[in-house]
């Protein structure tokens, strides 16, 4: 990182949001903060520091920027029919009650999208799907569970009149699929993991990460799943090192954890 003043900036930014800077790419992380200065108006990181500590909607803002929600139902459909066709099945298999966790779950379409499957899988099942996200602004659009048609572009005719009510803001979830998920703010970087999952999704989320930090989060992951639970994560994605941290590749982006 080149940007004078950094290491102070960091320790605000800590401070205000309980964000870690070290665990993001420092190339990335400057290229990014390039961009927002010139948005703020300001000339460098002591003064941008300052904006923060004097403004929380710039506090806001920064967060928003940092942690970029882009989501929608069933993104990269083919996984998520693998995920319907045969891990679900599997993992019904050894737990009739399944425990899921969507880290870093956006504006909750991929949550809502699994609670769907489950749904035509196991219509009277009583699994428990908790759907996390640093962001407090995107869970209340998750809680809403309103959506536009480019976000349920893969959902279809059938499943949108099953699942989704039209209302004049978009299409809504039905109240029986909300009710499955429950979303709470959650650090990925600082906040105690859940224990006894058998499924874990966090697709597209650490891809600004360091190396070191991805490596601990997914040694987290690991110790968070129960034996032969799976990890999900995002097509750009893979684990080089998924021996080392514990993991067998059950498929392209589907990770079974060893104990």
């Amino acid at each position: 990182m080149n940007l004078p003043g950094y290491p102070v900036f960091q320790r605000t930014v800590l401070k205000l949001t309980g964000i870690d800077l070290d665990c993001y790419k420092g190339t990335q992380m400057e290229r990014r903060l390039q961009t927002i200065m010139r948005r703020a108006g300001v000339q460098d990181l002591a003064e941008y520091a300052r904006l923060l500590q004097t403004t929380p909607a710039r506090v806001k803002e920064f967060q928003d920027f940092l942690t970029i929600n882009v989501s929608e139902w069933l993104r990269n459909p083919d996984k998520f029919e693998e995920l319907q066709q045969v891990i679900l099945p599997e993992l019904l298999k050894r737990n009739p009650v399944l425990r899921i966790w969507s880290a870093g779950c956006s504006n909750g379409a991929e949550p809502y999208s699994v609670a769907m499957l489950l749904d035509e899988i196991d219509p009277y099942g009583r699994h428990q799907i908790w759907a996390t996200d640093l962001d407090a602004e995107i869970l209340k659009v998750a809680r809403a569970g309103v959506y536009q048609e480019k976000d349920i572009r893969n959902v279809s005719p059938e499943r949108r009149a099953k699942y989704f009510t039209t209302v004049e803001e978009g299409f809504r979830v039905i109240d029986r699929l909300k009710a499955r998920v429950r979303f709470e703010q959650h650090n990925l970087l600082s906040d105690p993991f859940p224990r006894d999952i058998d499924l874990i999704l966090c697709r597209n989320v650490v891809i600004y990460f360091t190396e070191e930090a991805k490596d601990e989060l997914y040694r987290k992951f690991h110790a968070a799943l129960k034996p032969g639970g799976i990890l999900f994560v995002g097509g750009t994605e893979s684990l080089l090192k998924a021996r080392e941290l514990g993991f067998a590749s059950a498929s392209p982006f589907f990770y079974r954890a060893e104990k």
